[in-house]
């Protein structure tokens, strides 16, 4: 079985490398974690991976807008070489800072396959504070993207100062049509947060979580999948312990629906 190579960015004020690198672990891949410089320099090439991950964390801090140098910096020096990454079939995961970066560099959500125009928006969060917390998502099961497969409600933890998902009016019917909207807010019966915070921690339009581009290769969410690698990272995890046992099961029998993520990008590509 060939090894799935996935490359975890790190340097520059990012956070959640070392998350990030042990879930896909986890998950499967065989993973490196690679400087942005390293990247850039051309000491490490795009061709040995076929998973890219642009991590959490405050790339640059977050100085100009959140994910904005990061985007200039890697645009700039090696667009080109991200859009053949993307060409061949290969899968670019961006989570929190990176999910910012995506977008600011124009590779989400990419309509028409367009992947240099920048038409979204991730801007301060509506109630003014950085939000350090636990969501419940619903999952778009007619989206593309090959992150969500096979899922349906998930909790996952949020930890951001700029996460409200801004955009046009036909921009959002357009991600809507084609089912680009991948995540979104929700109450925790499942149903759509309607805005409504904290369940909408950041005031995102249509409650959108995260998206993909018209591939479903291409996904960002600000939800942190790699921070919920483990049941006892759950807020609840005692009392959902508790609850499995009195139905006869067992805590942890299963992955996380964090690893789930990850884990559905490591077996797509292993199923090419």
């Amino acid at each position: 079985m060939n090894p799935v190579n996935v490359l975890v960015l790190t340097g520059y004020g990012l956070n959640c490398d070392h998350e990030t690198a042990y879930g896909f672990q986890v998950a499967g891949g065989v993973v490196s974690r690679v400087h942005i410089n390293e990247l850039i320099d051309g000491e490490v090439g795009l061709d040995d991976f076929q998973i890219m991950v642009f991590g959490g964390g405050f790339s640059w801090a977050d100085d100009h807008g959140a994910g904005v140098i990061q985007a200039v910096r890697f645009k700039t020096t090696m667009g080109d070489k991200i859009l053949e990454f993307i060409d061949r079939g290969n899968l670019i995961l961006g989570i929190c800072n990176g999910f910012q970066t995506l977008v600011n560099m124009g590779l989400l959500p990419a309509l028409d396959l367009d992947y240099r125009r920048r038409s979204v928006a991730l801007t301060y969060n509506d109630c003014g504070n950085f939000r350090d917390d636990w969501v419940t998502l619903k999952i778009n099961p007619a989206s593309p993207c090959v992150f969500i497969k096979g899922m349906g409600r998930v909790e996952l933890p949020i930890r951001h100062g700029e996460g409200k998902f801004y955009t046009d009016g036909p921009t959002v019917e357009k991600l809507a049509q084609n089912n680009q909207i991948a995540l979104q807010y929700a109450l925790p019966d499942g149903r759509l947060a309607g805005g409504r915070f904290p369940f909408n921690p950041n005031g995102s339009i249509n409650d959108i979580a995260g998206i993909c581009d018209p591939t479903g290769r291409v996904f960002g969410l600000m939800p942190h999948p790699e921070a919920f690698n483990h049941w006892t990272n759950h807020p609840d995890w005692t009392r959902l312990r508790e609850t499995r046992l009195r139905q006869g099961g067992r805590m942890g029998s299963e992955l996380t629906w964090g690893i789930k993520i990850l884990k559905n990008a490591v077996d797509f590509i292993r199923a090419q």
